[in-house]
């Protein structure tokens, strides 16, 4: 996978709703040695899901919406518990934002289904609070190869 791609979704900040609002993190941390610290969304298993722009495409406003709700009604009729969040890029001169569902509860192997049937670089699945970026196109390296990260809460 290229390096400046990778850095770029390591760097990626999430904004995921919990309880008392919207917590901002991304996979860019330092190791995180007592889990229990962190919120408990972050301690759970999950994943972040989209179906916007395929391989990194730029596709019209109404078909990435088209085929995001495409997404959000099978992952419902899989019985998935789905909410909007998105993931953008923070730096200064960015101007990147993606909407994305947060799937509480997928098993990982149906995560990466759901990627490579819309034709997504990478996902981000978190499981035991522990964030992993797992490449889902074959074009861009070996699918399931899996690139471990660490949670970092922002402000």
């Amino acid at each position: 996978m290229d390096q400046n791609l990778l850095r770029s979704y390591f760097a990626t900040v999430y904004e995921l709703p919990v309880e008392t609002g919207l917590l901002r993190g991304s996979m860019d941390g330092e190791i995180v040695h007592d889990p229990s610290k962190l919120p408990e969304l972050l301690q759970k298993s999950f994943a972040v899901l989209t179906a916007y722009n395929p391989r990194s495409m730029l596709l019209p406003r109404r078909v990435n919406e088209g085929r995001h709700q495409v997404m959000r009604d099978l992952l419902i009729l899989g019985c998935y518990r789905v909410e909007h969040c998105v993931g953008y890029d923070e730096e200064p001169e960015g101007v990147w934002r993606e909407p994305a569902w947060l799937v509480h509860g997928i098993d990982r192997d149906e995560a990466i289904y759901f990627g490579r049937t819309f034709r997504q670089n990478t996902i981000l699945y978190c499981r035991d609070a522990r964030p992993e970026l797992i490449v889902t196109d074959p074009t861009c390296d070996e699918v399931g190869k899996t690139y471990p990260g660490n949670w970092r809460v922002r402000q």
